[in-house]
């Protein structure tokens, strides 16, 4: 029988929340992410420079040895839960939770996986790894680029997340998985939805790589990378949904129609109190995915199906709510709403869908499709 989940916070988990959310309250509140994101350049390099080596967030997963903060899975998640909450424009998910599983999936004794490693623990380099963001766990894996030998690749990736951040793209080709600059390959941008996490097709012409893992081991290393990322984006999913409720309430409090606060209405406060109820069900569901992740559990991926099946959902309820009850306000572009209700339907997207999730629950639990 597995252990029960461990949902709360502990003290250390409280203190980085605090040290995070100070630094996104005062670096990157909404007007400047608009005004990065007008700019066609959404990343802060100052910002993630901060947030990486100053707090130390870069380095969390990665165990102390190589560099890292030795710390897990349920710190990651309280980190990619303020990032929600502030829809911060790092790539903490790209490169401090997925090329960092990739990397440590592979063998971190060898010289090149253990030098990558602290340099991206350490904030230095930016590393990103070359899949689709859409990519599911449990999904087959994509055709992988060519090795025309000696670590010369050829091929394109599409729908890569925060490239145009990236010094060193992970590569997954038919021999292995392969470190490459990002001044070997091309990028072309895409016009994203959401324009806090740019996309971008990665094309390689002869890209020199230098080979970090074999075939069989590339691809588990992916594989696993893909879980836990899909088990922490619900703690992201998390903090997009709670900024929208406590943002909501604080606006219906406040605004005013026929002489009484529009919140005083039944019916919106009917509206609100299943929200709440939502969001917290979410947060349960989101830590229960982070415990079981930095336990090691056997059902861990159930656990995260279910997390994502559920949280994916909220966070666009939440943010759908908080655009409608702004009124004309919410429908602006000076508002934050938007920013809001764009990662969380780029995230209901991201790392397999619901519906996807779904599935994953049903042959997990060995229920009947339907």
């Amino acid at each position: 029988m597995s252990a029960p989940f461990d949902l709360l916070y502990s003290e250390a988990e409280e203190e980085l929340r605090s040290a995070v959310r100070a630094l996104l309250s005062d670096r990157c509140p909404p007007a400047a992410i608009l005004g990065r994101a007008e700019s066609g350049r959404p990343h802060d390099p100052g910002l993630w420079k901060t947030l990486a080596a100053g707090i130390g967030a870069a380095g969390l997963l990665v165990p102390e040895k190589l560099g890292g903060q030795g710390a897990g899975h349920r710190e990651a998640a309280v980190v990619l839960e303020e990032l929600g909450r502030a829809v911060a424009p790092v790539p903490y998910l790209t490169s401090g939770v997925l090329a960092t599983e990739i990397l440590l999936g592979c063998d971190p004794s060898s010289a090149e996986v253990a030098a990558l490693l602290r340099e991206v623990a350490s904030g230095r380099q930016v590393c990103v790894p070359a899949v689709p963001l859409t990519l599911a766990p449990g999904a087959a894996l994509p055709a992988p680029v060519h090795d025309a030998g000696d670590g010369v690749l050829n091929g394109s990736v599409g729908f890569v997340a925060d490239a145009v951040a990236a010094d060193v793209l992970l590569v997954l080709a038919a021999t292995g998985l392969y470190a490459v600059p990002v001044a070997e390959v091309s990028l072309t941008p895409l016009v994203p939805l959401d324009l806090t996490r740019p996309l971008a097709t990665v094309v390689l012409d002869g890209a020199a790589g230098t080979r970090l893992a074999d075939h069989a081991t590339a691809r588990a290393a992916v594989a696993g990378a893909l879980l836990a990322g899909a088990g922490l984006l619900a703690s992201e999913q998390v903090g997009i949904a709670e900024w929208c409720l406590t943002e909501t309430v604080a606006h219906v409090r406040t605004r005013h129609q026929f002489n009484r606060p529009i919140g005083s209405f039944q019916a919106l406060k009917h509206r609100l109190a299943r929200l709440w109820l939502d969001v917290a069900s979410a947060r349960a569901a989101a830590r229960a995915a982070a415990d079981a992740l930095a336990t090691g559990t056997a059902d861990a991926p159930l656990t995260i199906a279910v997390a994502q099946a559920y949280c994916s959902h909220v966070a666009v309820r939440a943010a759908e709510e908080c655009v409608q009850l702004h009124g004309g306000t919410g429908m602006t572009w000076e508002h934050p709403a938007h920013l809001y209700l764009k990662r969380a339907k780029a995230d209901s997207a991201a790392l397999g869908t619901a519906g996807h999730h779904r599935s994953l629950v049903a042959d997990f639990a060995e229920l009947p499709a339907p």
